[in-house]
């Protein structure tokens, strides 16, 4: 398989609609020869993943659950906390790993070829990804809030 390299400037960008065109492309469903049991997708850099946009109220009534594995070990952070934290990247993976298959090896083989920055910068120069306009695509897809 011929897998290509793709950039992603997520400024500005809704969380859903880059998430479902990410998922697309990690899962190699845009390509003709797209089989459902092969790891065909494409390698994805997203860039500027702290400056996300989250439509409604969703920065402050989407919650995140996760749980420790002790009882009465559940803990909850809304969208903007993860976003105002340390790694406001990871509100952009749970999103697109949320879209590929469940629990499976192929859906981690896939989201492994997911990469996500929070600033402007990334280590893949080398591998001379190239730039995809996602804002251009639809006008609902970028948010000027």
């Amino acid at each position: 398989m011929e897998k290509k390299w793709i950039l992603i400037d997520a400024e500005g960008l809704v969380v859903g609609r880059l998430a479902a065109f990410v998922a697309t492309r990690l899962r190699g469903k845009h390509r003709p020869d797209y089989t459902p049991h092969v790891d065909c997708g494409d390698h994805v850099v997203i860039v500027n993943a702290d400056k996300v946009t989250l439509t409604g109220k969703k920065r402050s009534d989407k919650i995140y659950h996760r749980h420790t594995g002790y009882p009465g070990g559940l803990k909850k952070r809304t969208a903007g906390d993860i976003l105002d934290g340390d790694h406001p990247e990871r509100v952009m993976t749970l999103a697109v790993q949320r879209m590929l298959p469940k629990e499976s090896p192929l859906a981690r083989q896939q989201l492994s070829n997911l990469r996500v920055y929070a600033g402007p910068e990334h280590p893949h120069e080398a591998q001379k990804p190239e730039t995809i306009d996602v804002a251009a695509r639809h006008p609902r897809n970028a948010r000027t809030n």
